[in-house]
């Protein structure tokens, strides 16, 4: 378990030291600073929890401190250390999102208690805003699926949302990258500020670079007004790099620049702090882009923080009924309320056999097709793109490699016919002559699906 930071300001060395003795002994990681903008810069660069800060001190109070924190990261919880003669403001100070205050001459287990206070709150704070979070992305509109290999990759988008490290989504055209980088977004601290979403590709060199940082008036031809770049747009937020690996290496230079230092520099124009979170995309291999001499090494390392990957919909194939079910709700809504209830058996069977090489985009448009065209009740396979409904099918046997372990064969063999029975556990295990709970048992192992109710008693018997 990671120990908990402390951020002592006082503008007297004495009075730091003693308190970070004072925190040290009771296992807490410690920071000190003398004034409030360097405490600031402090909480940029760190993991704060808590800040013991003195009230009275020269060009940046207490007051002015806590106001300043509460703006860039209002999870830190503030203390407040006050004379006798100080206390009206104190009280001010707390109705402004001040945890406590202690009066000086401070006692040791006064000042450790309501540190300590402090702590449970900021924790309590935390684990419920996560828990709302997950509550909103889990019903966000958008993010279908129940499959083993989306359900791995938006565990890990949930699980560094709160933080500010910077993600790296991989993935092939049409996999949802950019559903996955709002969903991160929406579950972050920064939901409340904007989602700038830059594409790469689709930028052309000679403006990317002012596109990006902005530019003042007069700064190049052209320029008659000052601009702000997407960094100064997304301010407070988050900035998503789409398909980053298009972006010009002459420009990667600067860009690795705005991560590592947290300054950019419009055209024309003086330095700027920037407060953004990166989140990036690319369907490219930026390991084999690095070889090629086409993406810098170090800027890969920067932004691969912490990667995930969007699996393509060959692989969630369980997910394709769920996808088309949503597009079809989506499409008959955007078309004047069009009723249609469903898809044929043919239909769904067609769309679960096929390879879908353009991914959920291109299951989307295929449904938008046919949501228009249709005349009928039910979307049939007729209503489907042709490419659909001529493709070569794959054969429904499974093709195992001699030497593969057991537990692999039986795993592949349920999702397998999972697949063919579009998800449906029962008929699944009529086919494989299994028990349904043995279904379930083998999900929850991989997954964390519970077993239903009325399964639970069997399931146990059966291990």
């Amino acid at each position: 378990m990671t120990e908990p930071t402390v951020l002592i300001v006082d503008d007297e060395r004495s009075n730091r030291e003693s308190l970070e003795k004072i925190f040290q002994k009771e296992g807490f990681r410690t920071l000190g600073s003398e004034g409030g903008p360097a405490a600031l810069e402090l909480c940029r660069k760190h993991s704060v929890d808590v800040i013991v800060t003195d009230l009275m001190m020269p060009g940046m109070s207490g007051v002015d401190l806590l106001r300043a924190v509460k703006t860039i990261s209002p999870e830190i919880e503030v203390v407040l250390m006050t004379a006798y003669g100080t206390v009206e403001t104190a009280v001010d100070a707390m109705r402004g999102g001040a945890y406590d205050f202690v009066e000086k001459p401070l006692k040791r287990m006064q000042i450790v208690k309501t540190v300590r206070k402090a702590l449970e709150k900021r924790s309590l704070v935390v684990e419920n805003r996560s828990l709302r979070q997950q509550i909103r992305l889990l019903e966000h509109r958008s993010i279908v699926g129940t499959s083993a290999a989306w359900r791995r990759t938006m565990e890990v988008a949930l699980q560094a949302a709160p933080s500010s490290a910077t993600v790296l989504v991989m993935g092939e055209s049409g996999t949802g990258k950019e559903l996955v980088a709002r969903a991160i977004h929406d579950a972050s601290g920064r939901a409340a500020g904007p989602f700038v979403a830059v594409n790469c590709a689709a930028i052309p060199e000679t403006i990317i670079e002012a596109e990006l940082f902005g530019h003042e008036r007069g700064a190049f031809t052209g320029a008659t007004a000052r601009r702000d770049g997407r960094f100064a747009q997304a301010a407070g937020g988050t900035l998503f790099f789409d398909e980053v690996g298009d972006i010009p290496l002459a420009l990667q230079v600067k860009l690795l620049r705005a991560l590592q230092e947290g300054t950019f520099e419009p055209l024309g124009g003086r330095t700027q702090r920037t407060d953004v979170r990166i989140v990036a995309a690319t369907n490219r291999g930026l390991a084999a882009e690095i070889k090629a001499g086409r993406f810098r090494e170090d800027l890969y390392y920067r932004l691969n923080v912490i990667a995930l990957t969007c699996p393509p919909l060959r692989e969630r194939r369980e997910d394709i009924p769920l996808l088309a079910d949503h597009f079809l709700r989506v499409y008959c809504e955007k078309n004047g309320g069009k009723v249609v209830s469903g898809f044929t058996r043919a239909a769904m069977d067609a769309l679960c056999e096929t390879s879908w090489p353009g991914n959920v985009r291109q299951l989307e448009n295929a449904v938008e097709r046919a949501v228009v065209l249709t005349k009928q009740s039910q979307i049939a396979v007729e209503d489907l793109p042709r490419e659909i409904t001529e493709e070569d099918r794959p054969s429904a046997d499974l093709v195992i490699a001699v030497g593969t372990p057991l537990e692999e064969i039986e795993r592949r063999a349920i999702h397998e016919t999972l697949r063919h029975t579009r998800g449906d556990k029962k008929l699944a295990a009529q086919l494989l002559g299994i028990a349904t709970r043995t279904i379930y048992r083998k999900l929850a192992e991989e997954t964390g699906v519970q077993i239903p109710a009325d399964l639970e008693d069997e399931a146990e018997e059966g291990r």
